[in-house]
């Protein structure tokens, strides 16, 4: 698998330093990137823990401003500006997620979709980050910063659901009430995931922020939240690889249809009712993608020849 990273990294690496590849498509390819890291770190706190977040977009704001602030304001390099923006969304996570997430379903839903909508209003109406006309960042980010940030993301988000605190969560998101009778401090891990779905979600932000050129807040209303929500349910709520086609799928679909764009979100919510009717776990489910069973299979093969 690293292989795979490393060789899909190298190609399209080649093909942009040998000016092969449009800027188009470039272009598409780190916010698919972006779009990737939001999906798996709400797909940690939908998906693995079980809560229902639509607020992803308010922490990915928190994250490009902040990042923002730090690379024009203070004139700070990009990582650490990354670095701040990352860390404030998930101060704004934990304190959000210690009140909200006491809440259970559509209260959680309505909790979190408010707090987006609040954070785009302040940033609105804030003159230091150029209110409603939007804030100029110097772009700094390029295809190696995106692919190796949103590998890391995944890897870091891919080994926390692994842990003992990963199962945790998975057991919250199975039966919260049989979790708690065997001991597991429920509010302790769904703010903890909340927390850390919140830091990587400024991430991406502080990504998005330093490549764009500009940061206007209308780009994270509550139709971005929907967005990422759609990725991970396209992927299947639980599984990480599943997100990452879902993000994958969803950028490249909205590119192609970028010439038809009073039809997109008609033709988006056609596929989405046609994956909720055949086929309503997602395209993954539960399931993660793993190359070890051609290995394994060749192993049963040997096996069964020196039988």
């Amino acid at each position: 698998m690293t292989l795979g990273v490393i060789l899909i990294y190298g190609i399209v690496q080649i093909l942009i330093l040998a000016d092969i590849m449009p800027p188009f498509y470039e272009l598409n390819l780190i916010l698919a990137c972006v779009y990737v890291i939001l999906a798996v770190s709400l797909n940690l706190i939908n998906g693995i823990t079980g809560q229902f977040s639509i607020g992803h977009a308010g922490f990915m704001a928190i994250g490009a401003y902040m990042s923002a602030i730090v690379t024009v304001k203070f004139e700070g390099s990009l990582i650490l500006a990354l670095i701040v923006g990352a860390i404030a969304a998930g101060i704004a996570g934990f304190l959000v997620g210690l009140p909200t997430l006491r809440l259970k379903g559509d209260y959680l839903a309505i909790a979190t979709l408010g707090l987006g909508e609040i954070v785009r209003v302040v940033f609105i109406n804030m003159d230091y980050v150029g209110g409603a006309s939007g804030f100029s960042v110097p772009s700094t980010i390029n295809w190696s910063w995106a692919f190796w940030l949103t590998a890391l993301s995944i890897v870091a988000i891919r080994n926390f659901t692994a842990s003992t605190h990963g199962r945790a969560c998975i057991s919250i998101r199975e039966n919260e009430i049989a979790a708690e009778a065997m001991g597991v401090n429920t509010t302790k891990y769904k703010v903890l995931a909340f927390t850390l779905g919140a830091m990587f979600a400024g991430l991406a932000g502080g990504i998005y922020a330093n490549y764009m050129y500009l940061v206007h807040p209308m780009t994270f209303n509550f139709l971005k939240s929907f967005d990422i929500l759609v990725m991970v349910v396209l992927g299947g709520l639980g599984s990480l690889t599943g997100s990452i086609f879902g993000a994958i799928f969803m950028t490249f679909i909205s590119a192609f249809l970028s010439g038809l764009s009073e039809w997109r979100l008609v033709i988006t919510a056609v596929l989405l009712v046609a994956l909720m009717i055949f086929k309503p776990t997602g395209l993954m489910g539960t399931k993660e993608f793993n190359l070890n069973f051609l290995g394994k299979k060749g192993e049963k093969n040997a096996s069964s020849q020196s039988k």
